[in-house]
């Protein structure tokens, strides 16, 4: 059976996920944790610029987009779609420079995943400011639309103790209230429990956090009791395990994480910011909903770090870990 090859967009040029990726590539666990091999969509000539700069040695084989030969592919090796990319300095600032260039990697990856050609995508970070422009919340948005998807992404972020998934994600505060509504929480946690059951074989425990302070509203209007309270209801009814309304101040003790698998939460940093916390850069962003698996490592672009070579990348081997784990069960 042949094993498909997995795909990684390189992104944001000016970053530190080529510092990452190189430091993933050289783990002697990597190879061995993924079993299968690795196409590279970016620029073959920055890249091993980036490479010698920060003192790593990658051989990338350049492969030809339009004549891939799943049979001739070796998992031992390093494979890479090479596009044209100019570039003054080998690490630079974040600008629109390199908004074509991204779009065209982002755009090959689904050419490739479409004729199923590929197993799963990661993608390294990329600019909101600059290539996004505000038109979507995050990628995860931008690849959905992308692919003209009529499911909503759901973002799930994955760590074998705990995972924890936002209801809304890159919201403004003041919006979050207006977005939270008893069907979008009903389909976040049918969506992840369907993947743990069909993909990782596991039935689940679901643990809700309310929106307001210790789960209480002043105000007339209460968000607990109008919309998640209503939504836990109908998920016990179709026979989903799950409990709450938690208050988000003290529910991720590790008393209370012990009972559960997952964590949905109303906003991003309420459920992100307690799990980064405890288990640091040792966790993934899976984007659910998509026909095909997207993961990205959890870090941003972090220019403060860039081209320093101090960048963990525990993230990105936990994502060829995680993608290993998928293809064995």
């Amino acid at each position: 059976m042949i094993k498909k090859p997995l795909l990684i967009v390189s992104g944001e040029p000016n970053s530190i996920f080529s510092e990452i990726l190189f430091k993933s590539l050289n783990n002697k666990l990597t190879k061995k944790k993924l079993g299968r091999s690795i196409i590279i969509i970016g620029s073959k000539k920055l890249l091993e610029a980036q490479a010698r700069k920060l003192g790593y040695s990658i051989n990338f084989i350049v492969i030809d987009l339009n004549n891939i030969n799943l049979h001739s592919l070796n998992k031992k090796k390093i494979y890479i779609i090479n596009i044209d990319f100019k570039f003054k300095k080998i690490f630079d600032k974040i600008s629109s420079n390199s908004n074509d260039y991204i779009k065209k990697c982002f755009d090959i990856s689904i050419k490739l995943l479409k004729k199923n050609k590929a197993y799963a995508l990661i993608n390294g970070p990329i600019s909101k400011q600059f290539f996004l422009k505000k038109k979507y919340l995050g990628i995860t948005e931008y690849l959905s639309k992308k692919i003209s998807n009529k499911n909503k992404p759901v973002m799930l972020i994955y760590n074998s103790n705990i995972s924890v998934s936002p209801i809304t994600t890159h919201l403004p505060i003041k919006l979050v209230s207006k977005n939270l509504t008893i069907k979008n929480i009903i389909h976040n946690v049918l969506t992840i429990n369907s993947f743990y059951n069909l993909k990782l074989k596991k039935k689940i425990r679901f643990a809700i956090l309310g929106l307001n302070p210790h789960c209480e509203s002043i105000l007339k209007f209460s968000e607990e009791e109008k919309i998640i309270i209503p939504a836990i209801k109908k998920l016990i009814n179709k026979k989903i395990k799950i409990e709450g309304p938690f208050s988000a101040d003290t529910f991720f003790l590790k008393k209370n994480i012990d009972k559960f698998d997952v964590v949905i939460g109303m906003y991003h940093d309420q459920v992100i910011t307690p799990l980064k916390t405890l288990y640091k850069f040792d966790a993934i962003n899976i984007t659910l909903g998509l026909p095909f698996i997207r993961i990205s490592p959890d870090h941003g672009t972090n220019i403060k770090m860039m081209g320093k070579n101090i960048s963990d990348p525990k993230s990105l081997i936990a994502s060829f870990s995680f993608l290993k784990k998928l293809s064995e069960i």
